[in-house]
């Protein structure tokens, strides 16, 4: 159940040829609910903050969402979200915020596919 989605999680962060480190913790709060949050630190010292509240009764619904993304001076490179707040997107609640200026449409996305897009920004470097 959620126990089983946390170590997916777990998992991936192992898999992933750029992580250097990372700081997450797990909330179960029933046996399909939880919240998992944290700070994941990679090889050129940028990092991924995230957060995600998850119901995987009937697949993985991520009620919020958060992946805030920035480099090693802390600039923020982009960040996806579910907070109502661009109601005028095809999207909307889903979004990308592509630097402080701009925001786009986003389907919704998870943290392997997150980690995916930094990965190739990392090895583009």
């Amino acid at each position: 159940m959620i126990d089983g989605y946390f170590k997916l999680i777990e998992d991936l962060l192992k898999q992933s040829s750029v992580v250097r480190s990372q700081d997450i913790q797990f909330d179960k709060r029933t046996s399909t609910k939880g919240y998992i949050r944290g700070n994941i630190y990679f090889k050129d010292n940028s990092m991924l903050h995230f957060r995600e509240f998850v119901n995987i009764s009937d697949g993985t619904d991520r009620f919020v969402y958060a992946y805030y993304y920035q480099d090693k001076n802390g600039v923020m490179v982009f960040r996806y979200d579910n907070t109502p707040h661009f109601r005028h997107l095809p999207t909307a609640p889903h979004h990308k915020h592509i630097n402080e200026d701009e925001v786009v449409a986003s389907s919704p996305p998870d943290l392997g596919t997150v980690l995916g897009e930094i990965e190739k920004l990392i090895d583009a470097e």
